[in-house]
């Protein structure tokens, strides 16, 4: 079975895709060699840094769009509108079991161009919700193009939007696709002890590779050591040693509320198991995924799947409940999918084009080997009571 991810919801949805690109951006490859030169061989962590969120020449900081039909990958917001509706009736429960207060912060974690955040408003409004009145946004997004596209489409942005800043609020935390582009170590089991595996840089044939030495942290074994993971000989695996520090500002800033993570990932048996012997880091670049890093540095996506495990552990740790998580597809019909789209069936005013492009993309936000395949872990304080009812749904015929 193919893994979820962006390669299958990209190729579903556009044309067929576009040539691999091969060539780096000049500067950041520069970059990379000087600190190579100076400093030693690189920790993959480091060098994904560099290549996805260096301020000038990053991935993530370019002005080329990225998620959507015409970029390297396309997320669930892209797909259709009613994605965003689904979240809207979550987002609208968590707002009444707080006692609709009166200030509810939206927090985004990578918020694009504000695709997903304007289809949330969409929805409430169409649903008649009072969420709408009382719903603050606030985008975590560094680039600036993807400021200047939210602001245009959703109005001035609050100063928070180039970072979190330490103010307790009400509300909800979002992350869409957001944890599993975090930098990543890249580990090895080999003579039956860990390694890790830096980045080097090869002059003669002029390229960069992978080299085995000391792993560069304790931090690294010791996560390994903490989901109960041995990894088999010859096994690669990839360890977010980010994913604490991210909790630390979400706990520290949700006084009351709801966390949403949405992306592709897994518990730590299956995550580590030996079936995955290579890892899952994947490039995405022209709606393709493929397994080199090392081309196109700073214009190609890099992403590692996301240690569920972990993410649940340091939460607990910080106070923050583990509410559940469910796949995609299930929190989607948990938020009432369904009737979402019967809505828009029986709407006179939708036309068979409307109606056709809507059923090819449930298809794919319900697709177990693409979109719908997908995690939503729900993390909470103050949320008691019965389940949320994302945690609810159920696929039919699945």
């Amino acid at each position: 079975m193919s893994e979820p991810g962006r390669l299958e919801a990209g190729l579903r949805r556009t044309a067929p895709p576009g040539p691999l690109p091969t060539e780096s951006e000049p500067a950041l490859l520069d970059q990379i060699r000087a600190e190579i030169a100076a400093s030693g061989p690189l920790t993959f962590a480091r060098f994904m840094t560099i290549a996805l969120y260096d301020p000038d020449h990053g991935y993530y900081r370019s002005a080329t769009e990225r998620p959507g039909r015409a970029g390297d990958f396309l997320t669930a917001p892209e797909t259709h509108p009613i994605f965003g509706a689904a979240l809207a009736r979550q987002l609208d429960e968590a707002w009444r079991r707080l006692d609709r207060p009166d200030r509810f912060v939206l927090r985004e974690y990578g918020a694009g161009s504000g695709t997903l955040a304007a289809s949330i408003l969409a929805g409430l409004r169409t649903d008649g919700s009072g969420l709408v009145d009382t719903l603050v946004y606030e985008p975590i997004e560094l680039n600036a193009h993807r400021r200047s596209q939210i602001e245009a489409r959703l109005g001035p942005l609050p100063e928070t939007s180039t970072g979190a800043a330490a103010s307790p609020f009400a509300g909800a935390v979002l992350a869409n696709e957001f944890l599993d582009a975090l930098p990543v170590h890249r580990v090895e089991q080999h003579d039956g002890r860990l390694w890790e595996r830096f980045v080097d840089w090869d002059a003669a044939p002029g390229n960069l590779l992978e080299r085995r030495s000391e792993p560069s942290t304790a931090a690294l074994a010791a996560r390994l050591a903490r989901d109960g993971v041995e990894l088999a000989e010859g096994q690669v695996a990839e360890i977010c040693l980010g994913l604490e520090p991210w909790l630390d500002e979400v706990a520290a800033d949700l006084e009351r509320g709801l966390v949403l993570v949405i992306d592709y990932g897994q518990r730590a048996p299956a995550l580590y198991d030996p079936v995955r012997i290579g890892g899952t880091l994947r490039a995405y670049a022209g709606q393709r995924a493929h397994a080199d890093p090392f081309i196109a540095v700073g214009r190609q996506d890099l992403t590692a799947h996301v240690d569920l495990t972990a993410l649940e552990a340091a939460a607990r740790a910080l106070g923050l409940n583990a509410l559940g998580d469910v796949s995609q597809a299930a929190f989607l019909v948990g938020c009432g999918l369904e009737e979402l789209v019967e809505v828009v069936r029986s709407n006179p005013s939708t036309t068979l084009e409307e109606w056709l492009a809507l059923r090819s993309s449930i298809a794919r936000l319900l697709d177990p080997a693409a979109l719908g395949g997908f995690r939503v872990v729900l993390l909470g304080r103050g949320l008691g009571g019965s389940p949320l009812r994302g945690l609810a749904g159920r696929v039919p015929g699945r």
